[in-house]
């Protein structure tokens, strides 16, 4: 792989052109913070682009291998996710309705007191003064 069969093998794979950095090779614009291949005296350099300071993790003296690098840590979705214990689980269950409850009660008294204010009267903890009296 060349590093233009790697910027179309990124594109086909949905990875944003905003994350990395391929020298010679058209993109939109990028993320302050992204990876990068560029060849260097020879050899092929691939790393992070990060406040404005690139970091080389790694150097390849063949472009395909570089390429295959840089192309498997932007398309590894990492590992599956652990289903959840039979006690996780309990809790994803039982514990949003404690939540619901608690929300439900909060949002009827802010109503309750809501209803018992004018408009012109301030929330007594926003600390706003009374607009002065006409008079």
């Amino acid at each position: 792989m060349n590093r233009f069969e790697l910027c179309r093998a990124l594109r086909s794979a949905g990875v944003p052109e905003a994350y990395y950095e391929i020298q010679g090779c058209p993109h939109g614009p990028h993320m302050a913070d992204r990876y990068f291949l560029e060849e260097r005296g020879g050899l092929w350099a691939v790393g992070v682009h990060e406040r404005g300071t690139r970091e080389v993790w790694e150097r390849f003296t063949d472009e395909d291998q570089a390429c295959r690098w840089l192309h498997d840590r932007l398309t590894d979705e990492g590992p599956p996710p652990e289903p959840p214990t039979p006690e996780e689980t309990d809790q994803l269950l039982h514990g949003g309705e404690g939540v619901q409850r608690r929300a439900r009660e909060t949002l009827d008294q802010a109503l309750a007191e809501a209803r018992g204010r004018t408009t012109e009267e301030p929330r007594p903890d926003d600390g706003r003064t009374q607009p002065p009296s006409a008079g």
